[in-house]
């Protein structure tokens, strides 16, 4: 029997048993915590420590069981551990979870309060359930987790008679292949709520896919239908190979360090593993930054990587399972593909153990086989093993084979499942082999809050959603770029785009411009003609070129087209490039695509597009432009007789205002101006029929220095994000400004109510006289933000055409932060003209197009100067910090 006289010395505790019950057992476990913190810190033993601090949880709940039902009859009652506690095992915070189980019903259930009231008190923090024997064999019965939780059970305490009864009686409930298809379920639901891969940002290490509840999976279906009670077990039963085993267990144990350090870390029951602590765990591994990277993102690759090993065992070994549940005493049903590979119900298999080392080619003519015949559900867990045992025949000669060569590329051409062949060929170490560029980003994470998966992963989820794209099934999604997938002549060229794109990140250097170098050359040495190599080529380099056009220029302003275009070349490439865009922000981060964002893409393709359809001779012209514009909302403010007073008003208002106004905008506003009955208070409006799901408002005011500063602060103190917003002075002495909004959480106003308190409010502001000093903006700074504070930056370039500074501003992204920047402008003696406003991840880049108060640029060094350090005293002093 185990005993640790430093871990729980009975006979001190019996000494000092006249000492107040509370303090008593609470020192117990204070004492024991810390020594078990000790011993963790000194040696990282996660085993030992789970298991010790298991032993001690025990000697308190006997000890307590003693002192409150020590008096209830031994043979009616039983205190039992259940779950991971029954196992043995607990982590610094785990649950502790009991069951007492009784023989028949109390009458006086008192004592048992007064227990779990003590053990509450003691600040143990217990799940427990008070059963029968019938109760437990009625909701094993009707709950496969009641079931589950009751195959892992110890007695504590009482009696044993009536502890094995309970295991007789709820042991044979659910009919093993019942019982495996229930778990299955379990773990598809489970994973479905993580995307289905364990690469995100914060992984959750006990739910998330390869995490420790699927290890427990593995134990529980080992031991309802092997009668296991260790994994050891199964390479006995010859479902895992010693080999496999090792690679089990040392998951298993790097996984228990990293929960053990997470609860240390956090204090608390923490599963997942947020950015609040992966910097003190990879301290804890003394993982430190340098050129090769942070030290957290070192943590987290070694992480990613081996929940990868524990999802490939997983996969595997349920497939066995499945095989020896479902399918035993079942007649095989066999087909033959060809002299290396056959089907066996249903699942692709290698027909003998040596195929690879013949044909190493076969490593990848197994993938698209998978393809080609839609009636496999997967590879066969014994053909899985042979593959990862023979990835090492992947070399440079295997990729110089012609035959090779052409599967890899007609895996591409397939008109079915790339997607989950480019995710098996991952998660089973082809892919990284065959591309050893890919393999260096597998398991890379960006220490940032924009990008929220791995790379590798991201990577794949572009390509699964390019694929989307040209499927018919899902042509409801994004009707537009289904539409537009229809010109595209060869798909396979758009997915090795979206291979390669992110190919070259981590590397130091424009990550764009070296995958383009890396997607020429594959495509090359896979004999594509140079025009596909380097269309390839091209889409890598301009993958953001869309983006970040509609995020940092104004797409109303024709010459901006006209630049664009020229990069574009030619339709076809604008086609490519414009589903290349929308799968990358789509797999980036999900709450990056908008319906603003796509009205954008939107915008810019027709308006690229009819220019590139237009041929070399044409010319867009502005002046025309805004011309068909005026004529237009002529035609709509027909009724109208006072065609003096538009011309007037149209003259003042200037070109700007209709390069950023449809007609039937220029016509509602000119009406709304021109009957406003008092001209000197501010007439605000709502655009009808916005792009996508936002808001727009429009005010037409006098003219006056804190403008911007004003409406920023009132928008944003109404938790509104303002994501686009413009200020053109007339030539009078009034001006017309518009704000794109939508809610703090990137969603659309959800009412008209909303809007119209909104609009009066702002009019009432305005109306209002400010002495440009305003009250700070408090509103709840989302956690994560703390841990990407992004030093502000101030970058300024002469825009001398328009006669305008432009300020390109880099910061953390926080609530009022805009309103700060105006408040800067307006102390500075800046006016704005133009805002864009960006946000990836925390960070925050905005591009401003300003003059002084005369409307000139702004070219005095000391005017520059100031702007420069009040911008970044105003936002780094407010920087939120961990």
């Amino acid at each position: 029997m185990y005993t640790d006289l430093e871990l729980f010395n009975p006979q001190l505790f019996a000494e000092n048993s006249e000492t107040e019950p509370l303090n008593l057992f609470r020192n117990v476990l204070k004492n024991g915590h810390m020594v078990l913190k000790d011993r963790f810190q000194a040696s990282k033993n996660a085993i030992n420590y789970v298991n010790q601090r298991a032993w001690l949880i025990d000697q308190v709940l006997t000890n307590a069981w003693q002192k409150y039902c020590g008096d209830i009859d031994p043979d009616t009652i039983a205190l039992i551990a259940v779950g991971g506690y029954g196992r043995g095992e607990l982590h610094p915070y785990s649950d502790i979870d009991l069951l007492i189980l009784l023989k028949e019903p109390l009458e006086d259930t008192s004592q048992i309060e007064k227990l779990v009231i003590f053990l509450w008190d003691i600040r143990l923090d217990i799940g427990h359930s008070v059963r029968t024997l019938e109760e437990c064999e009625q909701e094993a019965t009707a709950d496969i987790t009641v079931a589950t939780n009751l195959m892992e059970v110890r007695l504590l305490t009482g009696s044993e008679k009536l502890f094995k009864t309970m295991q007789t009686k709820t042991a044979p409930i659910w009919p093993i292949k019942k019982f495996f298809a229930a778990k299955i379920e379990e773990q598809t639901q489970r994973h479905q709520k993580y995307d289905d891969t364990a690469d995100n940002l914060e992984p959750n290490i006990k739910e998330g896919p390869g995490g420790l509840r699927d290890i427990q999976m593995i134990g529980w279906v080992a031991k309802h239908h092997f009668g296991a009670t260790t994994l050891h077990d199964l390479v006995e039963h010859g479902f895992l190979t010693e080999k496999e085993y090792q690679i089990l267990q040392e998951g298993q144990r790097f996984l228990w360090e990293i929960r053990c350090l997470l609860h240390l870390a956090a204090g608390r029951h923490e599963e997942r593993l947020l950015f609040d602590f992966q910097r003190t765990l990879a301290e804890a591994y003394e993982y430190q930054d340098d050129e090769d990277g942070l030290g957290v993102e070192k943590l987290m690759r070694q992480y990613y990587r081996t929940i990868k090993k524990m999802n490939t065992l997983n996969d595997m070994l349920l497939q066995l399972f499945q095989e020896a549940i479902l399918y035993t005493n079942t007649p095989a049903s066999v087909y033959k593909i060809n002299k290396r590979f056959q089907i066996r119900n249903n699942f692709i298999e290698a027909i003998h153990d040596k195929v690879f080392l013949i044909y190493p080619f076969a490593l990848l003519e197994i993938f698209l086989l998978v393809q080609e015949y839609p009636q496999v559900k997967g590879i066969r867990a014994t053909t899985i093993r042979l593959i990862l045992h023979y990835n090492y025949l992947i070399d440079s000669i295997f990729r110089q084979d012609l035959r090779s060569r052409s599967l890899f590329i007609e895996i591409f051409r397939q008109q079915q499942g790339l997607t989950h062949a480019l995710r098996q060929m991952n998660r089973y170490g082809v892919l990284p082999a065959y591309i050893p560029e890919f393999g260096k980003i597998a398991g890379r994470m960006q220490y940032d809050l924009f990008h929220v998966y791995t790379v590798d992963q991201h990577t794949l989820f572009v390509v699964r959603n390019l694929r989307r794209l040209f499927l018919p099934q899902h042509d409801n999604e994004f009707p537009f770029c289904s539409k537009i997938s229809k010109n595209i002549p060869k798909p396979e060229l758009l997915y090795l785009a979206g291979l390669f794109h992110d190919i070259a990140k981590g590397r130091g250097g424009d990550h764009a411009k070296l995958g383009e170098a890396d997607a020429i050359n594959f495509c090359k040495q896979h004999d594509l003609s140079d025009s596909d190599a380097r269309l390839v080529g091209w889409m890598t380099r301009n993958h953001l070129l869309m983006s970040t056009t509609v995020q940092r220029q104004d797409i109303s302003d024709p010459d901006v087209i006209k630049t664009f275009a020229y990069q574009i070349e030619e339709p076809s490439h604008l086609d490519y490039l414009f589903l290349l865009t929308v799968a990358d922000i789509r797999a980036t981060n999900s709450k990056l695509w908008t319906s603003w964002k796509e009205s954008l893409l939107t915008d810019l393709y027709h308006k690229t597009h009819a220019l590139l359809h237009q041929g070399q001779g044409y010319v867009l012209n502005k002046q025309l432009h805004i011309q068909d514009i005026q004529k237009e909302a002529r035609i709509l403010l027909n009724r109208l007789t006072f065609n003096a007073k538009i011309n007037k008003l149209w003259k003042d208002l200037g070109d700007e205002y209709f390069l950023c106004s449809s007609p039937k905008d220029v016509a509602k506003e000119t009406k709304a101006i021109l009957t406003h009955k008092d001209a000197n208070a501010p007439l605000v409006l709502e655009r009808s029929a916005t792009k996508g799901g936002t808001e727009f408002i429009m005010i037409y005011t006098q003219d006056k220095d804190h403008l911007f500063a004003e409406t920023s602060y009132f928008l944003e103190q109404q938790n509104l994000t303002i994501i686009d917003a413009y200020i053109i002075p007339t030539q009078g002495k009034y001006t017309i400004s518009g704000y794109t909004v939508v809610e703090e959480n990137g969603q659309e106003l959800q009412s008209k109510e909303r809007v119209v308190e909104i609009l009066q409010g702002l009019e009432q502001a305005l109306i209002c006289d400010n002495d440009s000093s305003f009250d700070p903006i408090t509103r709840r700074i989302p956690r994560q933000i703390k841990h990407f504070s992004v030093p502000t930056q101030v970058n300024f370039t002469q825009d001398h055409i328009n006669n305008h500074t432009i300020i390109e501003l880099i910061t953390t992204d926080q609530p009022g932060v805009l309103s700060r920047i105006a408040q800067v402008f307006v102390s500075c003696e800046v006016r704005i003209k133009r805002a864009k406003i960006a946000t990836f991840g925390t960070k925050a880049e905005d591009i401003f197009f300003i003059t002084d108060y005369e409307n000139h640029a702004l070219y005095s060094p000391e005017q520059l100067a100031c702007l420069s350090k009040e911008l970044t005293e105003s936002l780094d002093e407010n920087m939120p910090t961990t």
